[in-house]
Protein backbone atom coordinates (compact mmCIF):
# COMPACT_ATOMS: atom_id res chain seq x y z
CA UNK A 1 0.00 0.00 0.00
CA UNK A 2 1.30 3.43 -0.84
CA UNK A 3 2.05 5.97 1.83
CA UNK A 4 1.99 9.68 1.28
CA UNK A 5 3.36 12.36 3.54
CA UNK A 6 1.10 15.30 2.77
CA UNK A 7 3.70 17.65 4.17
CA UNK A 8 6.11 17.01 1.33
CA UNK A 9 3.62 15.38 -1.05
CA UNK A 10 5.88 12.34 -1.48
CA UNK A 11 3.74 9.51 -2.81
CA UNK A 12 6.56 7.07 -3.56
CA UNK A 13 6.95 5.55 -0.08
CA UNK A 14 5.55 2.04 0.34
CA UNK A 15 3.44 0.81 3.23
CA UNK A 16 4.97 -2.34 4.69
CA UNK A 17 1.89 -2.95 6.81
CA UNK A 18 0.01 -5.18 4.38
CA UNK A 19 0.04 -6.84 0.96
CA UNK A 20 -3.38 -5.63 -0.21
CA UNK A 21 -4.16 -3.01 -2.84
CA UNK A 22 -6.48 -0.01 -2.74
CA UNK A 23 -8.21 1.16 -5.92
CA UNK A 24 -10.31 4.32 -5.68
CA UNK A 25 -13.00 5.51 -8.08
CA UNK A 26 -13.26 9.31 -8.15
CA UNK A 27 -15.29 11.81 -10.13
CA UNK A 28 -17.82 14.60 -10.09
CA UNK A 29 -21.57 14.25 -9.85
CA UNK A 30 -23.05 12.07 -12.58
CA UNK A 31 -19.68 10.71 -13.68
CA UNK A 32 -20.89 7.14 -13.27
CA UNK A 33 -18.12 6.17 -10.86
CA UNK A 34 -20.39 4.16 -8.55
CA UNK A 35 -21.87 2.25 -11.47
CA UNK A 36 -18.42 1.52 -12.85
CA UNK A 37 -17.15 0.40 -9.45
CA UNK A 38 -20.03 -2.06 -9.17
CA UNK A 39 -19.42 -3.36 -12.68
CA UNK A 40 -15.73 -3.76 -11.90
CA UNK A 41 -16.57 -5.69 -8.75
CA UNK A 42 -18.91 -8.02 -10.62
CA UNK A 43 -16.34 -8.55 -13.37
CA UNK A 44 -13.59 -9.40 -10.88
CA UNK A 45 -15.82 -11.81 -8.95
CA UNK A 46 -17.31 -13.69 -11.87
CA UNK A 47 -14.61 -13.90 -14.55
CA UNK A 48 -11.53 -16.16 -14.69
CA UNK A 49 -9.25 -13.14 -14.25
CA UNK A 50 -10.55 -12.26 -10.81
CA UNK A 51 -11.34 -15.82 -9.75
CA UNK A 52 -7.74 -16.85 -10.37
CA UNK A 53 -6.51 -14.12 -8.04
CA UNK A 54 -8.70 -15.56 -5.29
CA UNK A 55 -8.03 -19.23 -6.05
CA UNK A 56 -4.26 -18.73 -6.05
CA UNK A 57 -4.58 -16.68 -2.84
CA UNK A 58 -2.86 -13.68 -4.35
CA UNK A 59 -5.67 -11.69 -2.75
CA UNK A 60 -7.79 -12.60 0.26
CA UNK A 61 -11.01 -10.98 -0.92
CA UNK A 62 -12.44 -8.30 -3.20
CA UNK A 63 -13.94 -5.64 -0.95
CA UNK A 64 -16.25 -2.79 -1.97
CA UNK A 65 -16.52 0.25 0.29
CA UNK A 66 -17.21 3.97 0.11
CA UNK A 67 -16.67 7.40 1.63
CA UNK A 68 -18.56 8.72 3.36
CA UNK A 69 -20.39 5.73 4.78
CA UNK A 70 -17.93 2.83 4.84
CA UNK A 71 -18.61 2.09 8.52
CA UNK A 72 -21.65 2.17 10.80
CA UNK A 73 -20.52 5.51 12.17
CA UNK A 74 -19.75 6.66 8.64
CA UNK A 75 -23.31 5.92 7.54
CA UNK A 76 -24.58 8.31 10.18
CA UNK A 77 -22.07 10.95 9.10
CA UNK A 78 -23.08 10.41 5.47
CA UNK A 79 -26.70 11.10 6.35
CA UNK A 80 -25.70 14.40 7.96
CA UNK A 81 -23.45 15.42 5.08
CA UNK A 82 -25.66 14.53 2.13
CA UNK A 83 -29.24 14.20 3.34
CA UNK A 84 -29.59 16.27 6.51
CA UNK A 85 -33.09 17.64 7.09
CA UNK A 86 -31.84 20.61 9.10
CA UNK A 87 -32.62 24.03 7.70
CA UNK A 88 -29.38 25.44 9.05
CA UNK A 89 -26.59 25.34 6.41
CA UNK A 90 -23.54 23.22 7.20
CA UNK A 91 -20.49 25.49 7.46
CA UNK A 92 -17.67 24.50 5.03
CA UNK A 93 -15.26 23.84 7.91
CA UNK A 94 -17.86 21.66 9.63
CA UNK A 95 -18.32 19.77 6.38
CA UNK A 96 -14.56 19.28 6.04
CA UNK A 97 -14.20 17.97 9.58
CA UNK A 98 -17.11 15.57 9.18
CA UNK A 99 -15.51 14.08 6.07
CA UNK A 100 -12.22 13.77 7.97
CA UNK A 101 -13.96 12.03 10.87
CA UNK A 102 -15.63 9.58 8.51
CA UNK A 103 -12.28 8.88 6.83
CA UNK A 104 -10.36 8.33 10.07
CA UNK A 105 -12.89 5.73 11.21
CA UNK A 106 -12.99 4.10 7.77
CA UNK A 107 -9.21 3.81 7.46
CA UNK A 108 -8.70 2.25 10.89
CA UNK A 109 -11.83 0.08 11.04
CA UNK A 110 -11.99 -1.14 7.43
CA UNK A 111 -9.15 -0.25 5.08
CA UNK A 112 -6.04 -1.03 7.11
CA UNK A 113 -7.30 -4.37 8.50
CA UNK A 114 -8.43 -5.51 5.04
CA UNK A 115 -5.17 -4.44 3.39
CA UNK A 116 -3.19 -6.26 6.07
CA UNK A 117 -5.07 -9.44 5.16
CA UNK A 118 -4.32 -8.98 1.45
CA UNK A 119 -7.64 -7.65 0.18
CA UNK A 120 -8.16 -5.95 -3.16
CA UNK A 121 -10.30 -2.95 -2.22
CA UNK A 122 -12.54 -0.93 -4.53
CA UNK A 123 -13.43 2.33 -2.80
CA UNK A 124 -15.98 4.91 -3.93
CA UNK A 125 -14.20 8.23 -3.15
CA UNK A 126 -11.24 8.96 -0.90
CA UNK A 127 -8.91 11.88 -0.12
CA UNK A 128 -8.91 13.38 -3.63
CA UNK A 129 -12.62 14.13 -3.33
CA UNK A 130 -11.95 16.23 -0.24
CA UNK A 131 -9.28 18.22 -2.05
CA UNK A 132 -11.53 18.72 -5.08
CA UNK A 133 -14.83 19.45 -3.30
CA UNK A 134 -13.81 21.21 -0.12
CA UNK A 135 -10.56 22.69 -1.45
CA UNK A 136 -11.39 23.77 -4.98
CA UNK A 137 -15.19 23.76 -4.71
CA UNK A 138 -15.57 25.41 -1.30
CA UNK A 139 -12.31 27.35 -1.52
CA UNK A 140 -10.89 26.07 1.77
CA UNK A 141 -7.16 26.19 2.45
CA UNK A 142 -5.44 23.32 0.63
CA UNK A 143 -2.64 23.03 3.17
CA UNK A 144 -5.21 22.56 5.93
CA UNK A 145 -6.99 19.91 3.88
CA UNK A 146 -3.78 18.00 3.22
CA UNK A 147 -2.97 18.11 6.94
CA UNK A 148 -6.40 16.77 7.86
CA UNK A 149 -6.14 14.06 5.23
CA UNK A 150 -2.77 13.09 6.67
CA UNK A 151 -4.26 12.81 10.15
CA UNK A 152 -7.32 10.89 8.95
CA UNK A 153 -5.37 8.42 6.82
CA UNK A 154 -2.11 8.27 8.77
CA UNK A 155 -0.45 8.43 5.36
CA UNK A 156 -2.53 5.86 3.48
CA UNK A 157 -2.75 6.58 -0.26
CA UNK A 158 -4.40 4.53 -3.04
CA UNK A 159 -2.33 2.29 -5.26
CA UNK A 160 -4.53 3.40 -8.16
CA UNK A 161 -7.12 6.13 -8.62
CA UNK A 162 -9.52 6.11 -11.56
CA UNK A 163 -10.81 9.63 -12.17
CA UNK A 164 -14.00 9.51 -14.23
CA UNK A 165 -14.01 12.92 -15.87
CA UNK A 166 -17.23 14.30 -17.31
CA UNK A 167 -18.35 17.82 -18.19
CA UNK A 168 -20.21 19.13 -15.11
CA UNK A 169 -23.27 20.13 -17.12
CA UNK A 170 -23.61 16.62 -18.54
CA UNK A 171 -22.90 15.09 -15.16
CA UNK A 172 -25.56 17.15 -13.40
CA UNK A 173 -28.08 16.30 -16.12
CA UNK A 174 -27.41 12.63 -15.51
CA UNK A 175 -27.63 13.10 -11.73
CA UNK A 176 -30.92 14.99 -12.02
CA UNK A 177 -32.43 12.08 -13.92
CA UNK A 178 -31.89 9.93 -10.82
CA UNK A 179 -33.97 12.35 -8.72
CA UNK A 180 -33.59 13.09 -5.00
CA UNK A 181 -30.53 15.31 -5.43
CA UNK A 182 -28.21 15.32 -2.42
CA UNK A 183 -26.50 18.40 -0.94
CA UNK A 184 -23.51 18.20 -3.27
CA UNK A 185 -25.59 17.85 -6.40
CA UNK A 186 -27.57 20.95 -5.41
CA UNK A 187 -24.50 23.20 -5.59
CA UNK A 188 -24.08 25.69 -8.46
CA UNK A 189 -22.65 24.75 -11.85
CA UNK A 190 -19.65 26.97 -11.10
CA UNK A 191 -18.98 24.94 -7.95
CA UNK A 192 -18.90 21.74 -10.00
CA UNK A 193 -16.55 23.30 -12.55
CA UNK A 194 -14.20 24.16 -9.69
CA UNK A 195 -14.42 20.58 -8.45
CA UNK A 196 -13.52 19.32 -11.92
CA UNK A 197 -10.53 21.67 -11.96
CA UNK A 198 -9.46 20.25 -8.62
CA UNK A 199 -9.46 16.70 -9.94
CA UNK A 200 -7.60 17.84 -13.07
CA UNK A 201 -4.91 19.50 -10.97
CA UNK A 202 -4.51 16.39 -8.83
CA UNK A 203 -4.21 14.22 -11.94
CA UNK A 204 -1.35 16.40 -13.19
CA UNK A 205 0.36 16.28 -9.80
CA UNK A 206 0.09 12.50 -9.45
CA UNK A 207 0.24 11.00 -12.97
CA UNK A 208 1.57 7.65 -11.73
CA UNK A 209 -1.40 7.14 -9.43
CA UNK A 210 -4.34 8.90 -11.08
CA UNK A 211 -5.63 7.76 -14.47
CA UNK A 212 -8.19 9.93 -16.22
CA UNK A 213 -11.12 8.12 -17.81
CA UNK A 214 -13.36 9.90 -20.33
CA UNK A 215 -16.74 9.40 -18.66
CA UNK A 216 -18.73 11.28 -21.30
CA UNK A 217 -19.02 8.06 -23.34
CA UNK A 218 -21.52 5.25 -22.95
CA UNK A 219 -21.43 3.08 -19.85
CA UNK A 220 -20.11 0.11 -21.83
CA UNK A 221 -17.36 2.15 -23.48
CA UNK A 222 -16.23 3.54 -20.14
CA UNK A 223 -16.20 0.09 -18.57
CA UNK A 224 -14.15 -1.35 -21.43
CA UNK A 225 -11.47 1.26 -20.73
CA UNK A 226 -11.56 0.63 -16.99
CA UNK A 227 -11.37 -3.12 -17.49
CA UNK A 228 -8.25 -2.71 -19.62
CA UNK A 229 -6.60 -0.49 -17.00
CA UNK A 230 -7.47 -2.86 -14.16
CA UNK A 231 -6.19 -5.91 -16.03
CA UNK A 232 -2.89 -4.18 -16.71
CA UNK A 233 -2.39 -2.83 -13.19
CA UNK A 234 -3.52 -5.93 -11.30
CA UNK A 235 -1.46 -8.23 -13.50
CA UNK A 236 1.61 -6.11 -12.81
CA UNK A 237 0.96 -6.07 -9.06
CA UNK A 238 0.44 -9.81 -8.66
CA UNK A 239 2.61 -11.27 -11.43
Amino acid sequence: MSLQNHTNFNSNTRNIGGPGKLIVFEGGEGSGKTTQLRRSHTWLLHTPFGQQLLQTQKISQILVTREPGGTDLGCEIRQILLHSSTQQPIHPHTELLLYAADRAQHVEAVLRPALAEGALILCDRFTDSTVAYQGYGRGLDLTLIHQLNQIATNGLVPDLTLWLNVDPQLGLTRANHRGNADRMEQNSLDFHHQVQQGFATLAKQHPNRIIEIDASRSEDEVFATIQKVLEEKITRWFA
